[in-house]
């Protein structure tokens, strides 16, 4: 192997690591395509949010999207019906690296796109949702393709066995009821994070 093969390949090896560990400062070393598909992955999670309260009148009637009583009471039932709680998005750092960040982000949005598949199956109303996660899944992985991220073990998502525990019309209500209040908490993080990726220039 000659001394310019070897001065390629290690620019490549350099190129490919600094971006997996890429922090906040080092955004502007990412193509513009990435830019471009955060933007647009933003301005889905803002419709997903603006969604969320239509679905929820369309589908739950014992409880308010904004309600605040029984809290603790419905996130033990959505515990033990096994619903998952949405992975923790962080401010980039060397902790918490540009990798990390994009696989949680697309393991969260599998997960919700997984478990409105299943309640989807007892309810209507939920249907445009599922076309919104649907793409937004399809952006945010075309961030980690672009950004030639590798895989983190965020990836993986947890084994949810929801559709068992669905036995009567109230936990069904429950069930669409917890998932989209975390999924609007979710969509939230999601934006603030999209907000951080568009803020750099190439």
């Amino acid at each position: 192997m000659d001394t310019w093969t070897v001065i390629i390949l290690l620019h490549y090896f350099l190129l490919a690591s600094s971006v997996r560990s890429a922090p906040v400062g080092s955004l502007s070393s990412l193509p513009p395509a990435f830019r471009e598909t955060a933007v647009e992955a933003k301005t889905l999670g803002e419709k997903i949010l603006k969604d969320i309260p239509a679905a929820h009148g369309a589908t739950v009637n014992v409880f308010s999207l904004d309600s605040s009583s029984q809290t603790s009471n419905l996130q033990m039932m959505a515990a033990s019906m096994g619903i998952p709680s949405s992975p923790v998005l962080k401010a980039l750092s060397e902790h918490f690296t540009l990798d990390m960040c994009v696989s949680r982000m697309l393991a969260g949005v599998q997960m919700y796109q997984n478990l409105l598949e299943v309640l989807s199956s007892r309810v209507k109303g939920l249907e445009d949702l599922k076309v919104d996660l649907r793409d937004l899944l399809n952006h945010v992985d075309k961030l980690k393709e672009v950004a030639q991220l590798g895989s983190d073990v965020s990836d993986q998502n947890p084994v949810s066995d929801l559709a068992s525990h669905l036995q009567d019309n109230y936990s069904i209500q429950v069930a669409v009821h917890v998932t989209l209040t975390q999924l609007r908490s979710f969509c939230h993080d999601l934006n603030r994070t999209f907000r951080v990726l568009t803020t750099y220039r190439p």
